[in-house]
């Protein structure tokens, strides 16, 4: 059976998406990016350091609301707009890592540098977790 995953804890989607979707032990995060979960606005133009610890707080909720925990994830997907924002981003992701990863097994990690749908997006991150 497949479920839609919703949460107050991240933006409500800008399209025609879910936050996550759930089918059997799978659960797919939709992208997370630094926006306020209750009102949606981009937060912390320029500072990439803090927007990527705002959108793994998003898709942290998003995760727990399906069932997850970090531990779950098999695999992440980082998209960066800016190649420069690579080292403080991956110093950020290693931190939440290690907050939340007690097992010792890192999750899978591709990073991709693109143009994001919002001008002052500097980071948008994704996940699949397989649950159980």
């Amino acid at each position: 059976m497949k479920t839609e995953v919703r949460t107050d804890g991240a933006p409500a989607p800008a399209w025609v998406f879910s936050q996550g979707v759930r089918k059997g032990p799978i659960l797919q995060v939709s992208g997370q990016g630094p926006q306020d979960p209750e009102t949606s606005e981009y937060l912390h133009p320029g500072d990439v350091r803090a927007q990527t610890r705002r959108t793994l707080a998003n898709v942290l909720a998003v995760l727990e609301a399906g069932g997850a925990t970090v531990e779950d994830v098999v695999m992440f997907r980082v998209y960066l707009t800016r190649r420069e924002d690579f080292a403080p981003m991956n110093e950020v992701y290693g931190e939440f890592i290690e907050e939340h990863v007690r097992d010792g097994v890192k999750p899978c990690r591709t990073t991709v540098f693109v143009e994001l749908p919002h001008e002052s997006m500097l980071v948008e991150i994704d996940a699949q977790a397989v649950i159980g």
